[in-house]
């Protein structure tokens, strides 16, 4: 039994499966009378405080604000690795995904933009379906084994790591609210810190950490969302240097400590904090909402458009070939899974507004478009041909 349950959480598809469990459970509570008891868990304010200073905030944005920041840490510790000595380091190896990754961001933006066009408070969700969930999307590819080639697995990852970082820049110039100059001043007297503990050669990672923290809270003041800090932390850290073997090195430890915490931790508390809809009086109209129409149309319909049509246009016109053991289906199915969106899209679409009018329809939208896309992507993997017979 040990043994069973450590292989299950050694897998690739470990991750997904528990927030898929997770998210489950979300949404049937919220379709009960345990309801008003997990929002008013959620809403219990929690105070931090050193002396005349302090933090106080509902639970549920203590996990928006302050989890997250942790995730976008290990995103940008991935983003470095990768750029640096990864599949993000060689333009061979790039080029591709990445177009891929702009054809998938822009088309499901144009397909809500096009359906919330008149609306200009809808239309600030236009990034929502643009995000592809990593966790999600990989552990469909990992349930299928051998039925999906390494080259194309390779793919979707740098695909989800280039949208990633597509999504840090929209949060940065997009999802800004009224800026503080004094707490940005601040913060960059955080990053002149670390940078200068950089060139001085110091190598561990909590004076990073530490200097870090006091980073976010600057960053939390100054009216730009806080998870930037997470990512700006990551670039901080030195990646090289030393007399370290390669797995020696502060950044890889902190990097694989993280990633468990990440995957199974704060991942599945940000479902449970986000993921829940009742859907008490919900009729087929509802589905139909410009902003739930818009969001699920973009995940599943704008994101297999986007990145399929960008990759198959750029083998053809010779810039690339076919990843190795791949064929056309194999890549739409790929295509068809960037469109999981789920955790990513809901954190967008908490940026995207403070109206609770839009929760429901952020949540619909995203469970319908995110399904859709794993149901159908998993679908035409599972029946293509396997990679051996390619």
């Amino acid at each position: 039994m040990h043994r069973a349950v450590h292989r299950f959480f050694q897998s690739d598809a470990a991750p997904g499966i528990v927030l898929i469990a997770v998210a489950a459970i979300t949404i049937i509570l919220a379709n009960t009378r345990l309801e008003p008891f997990v929002q008013s868990f959620l809403a219990t304010k929690l105070t931090l405080s050193f002396g005349d200073l302090g933090l106080s905030k509902a639970l549920v944005l203590w996990i928006n604000d302050g989890l997250m920041a942790v995730f976008f840490l290990l995103v940008g510790l991935e983003i470095k690795r990768e750029a640096v000595e990864g599949a993000l380091s060689q333009p061979s190896q790039i080029a591709m995904p990445v177009v891929a990754a702009a054809g998938g961001m822009i088309a499901p933006a144009a397909v809500y933009a096009a359906l919330n066009w008149s609306d200009a408070t809808a239309l600030r969700g236009w990034a929502i379906p643009a995000a592809t969930d990593i966790a999600f999307s990989i552990g469909v590819l990992a349930v299928l084994g051998r039925r999906v080639p390494l080259a194309l697995k390779l793919f979707l990852t740098t695909l989800a790591i280039v949208d990633d970082l597509g999504a840090i820049i929209v949060i940065a110039a997009f999802y800004t609210s009224e800026l503080s100059t004094t707490a940005l001043a601040l913060a960059g007297v955080c990053v002149a810190a670390m940078v200068g503990l950089n060139i001085a050669g110091v190598r561990r990672a909590a004076p990073y950490l530490l200097i870090g923290t006091a980073l976010w809270v600057c960053v939390l003041k100054s009216g730009v969302h806080a998870t930037l800090a997470g990512v700006v932390t990551a670039f901080c850290l030195p990646l090289r240097g030393g007399d370290e073997a390669p797995d020696d090195r502060a950044f890889i430890h902190l990097e694989h400590g993280l990633q468990p915490w990440v995957a199974f931790f704060i991942m599945p508390v940000f479902a449970f904090a986000n993921a829940g809809v009742s859907f008490a009086g919900l009729t087929a109209a509802h589905l139909v909402e410009p902003v739930t129409l818009g969001i699920a149309a973009g995940l599943f319909i704008g994101k297999q458009i986007g990145v399929f049509g960008a990759a198959a246009l750029f083998i053809r016109l010779g810039f690339a070939a076919m990843p190795a053991g791949g064929t056309w289906l194999k890549l739409y199915g790929v295509s068809l899974c960037a469109g999981i969106g789920f955790t990513m899209s809901l954190f967008i679409g908490t940026l995207a507004w403070d109206d609770p009018a839009y929760a429901a329809p952020l949540r619909i939208g995203v469970l319908v478009g995110s399904i859709l896309s794993a149901v159908l992507g998993y679908a035409v993997l599972r029946w293509s041909r396997p990679a051996q017979a390619a």
